[in-house]
């Protein structure tokens, strides 16, 4: 992002491409990027366009990225491709903030919660059960649950957590390199409920975005929904831009495929995308479609944020309530006995 803002700027102000290259390695501190830069400089000064030089580093720089930047040197108009990119990736970059900064809370929340329940199990609760058990008293129902649970944890915790590591990381191996187990993941977790909903807003707020994009550039609807499919880490929604390809090859309307996927594909997105195919403004209707789902997903965690908040306060309670009345109610019982006796 800082990258294409900088070249916009140098070109900008008439430096050449070579000229405002070496400007920007010189305020590059990183090792892996300065190194990039030096290949990237010695490819221009040989000739080559910007685009092509790196093409040679996706990874660092994306399809979506490399693509406008070639179709800007084409048209001549590089610098304004450059800062259009640098806003788009900015704005991108803003929504997974925002989705991650949502997250943050519960997360920790949650984090706490665990390890008050298994100080309380492991440490404190098994100080006290050898005064429990040397009066033979008859313990309550929580008690006994309680119990159970932390004698679990005392003899197989580790084993249970080492398990869990091993299925984690075995989980995160065959997701990287099993595609067909990545696929039907991405296709789980669509059905999740609030999940599901958070992770299909984004999908189509960045594909419609990217996808507007690419078309305002030049370049043209088959092109642009397989660079949209390129830079989509969703399987199940690069599986369907990669149709939509397909389909726009073909001379058909997009938004008739859309209909088809309406699980997908809600209607709103389907009825817009129509209209901008009617109208031939398709990348204005594509733009409207992002700035919507985009300001949705920002009012949704607003949102999410508040109502989660308290379950997750009251689930705290009630989970630490129940081990406190576990642990008070035989205290108060035996007491009871033995001013009886």
């Amino acid at each position: 992002m800082f990258f294409v803002k900088r070249l916009s700027f140098l070109i900008k102000a008439g430096i050449p491409m070579r000229e405002s290259l070496l400007m920007i390695r010189e305020q590059t501190m990183k090792g892996a990027y300065a190194s990039i830069l030096d290949t990237v400089i010695d490819n221009v000064s040989n000739g080559q366009n910007l685009s092509t030089s790196l093409a040679r580093f996706k990874n660092a720089f994306g399809d979506f990225a490399i693509n406008i930047i070639g179709f800007g040197e084409e048209s001549g108009m590089l610098s304004e491709n450059l800062e259009y990119i640098s806003d788009e990736l900015a704005k991108k970059q803003a929504l997974r903030q925002k989705i991650i900064s949502a997250s943050i809370y519960p997360i920790l929340v949650t984090i706490a919660t665990i390890t008050i329940v298994t100080f309380l199990m492991v440490y404190l609760f098994p100080k006290i059960l050898p005064i429990f058990s040397s009066l033979k008293y008859s313990l309550p129902f929580s008690t006994r649950v309680v119990i159970g649970i932390s004698n679990f944890i005392s003899n197989f915790g580790l084993i249970t957590l080492g398990a869990l590591v091993v299925m984690v990381i075995a989980f995160l191996i065959a997701l990287k390199k099993s595609q067909m187990f990545h696929f039907y993941f991405d296709q789980f977790i669509l059905k999740i409920p609030i999940i599901g909903k958070i992770i299909q807003d984004y999908n189509i707020a960045n594909f419609t975005r990217t996808f507007g994009l690419l078309l305002r550039s030049g370049i043209t609807i088959g092109e642009a929904l397989l660079i949209s499919a390129k830079t989509t880490s969703n399987l199940v929604y690069k599986k369907e831009f990669k149709l939509l390809s397909h389909v726009a090859n073909r001379g058909e309307k997009i938004s008739a495929h859309l209909v088809k996927r309406s699980k997908l594909f809600p209607d709103i997105v389907t009825q817009i995308i129509s209209v901008g195919e009617h109208s031939g403004n398709l990348s204005d209707s594509l733009i409207y479609l992002s700035e919507m789902y985009e300001a949705e997903i920002y009012d949704f965690t607003k949102n999410l944020s508040s109502m989660v908040e308290p379950i997750l306060m009251i689930i705290m309670g009630v989970l630490v309530g129940f081990i406190a009345i576990s642990i008070i109610t035989p205290i108060y019982g035996i007491t009871q006995h033995l001013n009886a006796k």
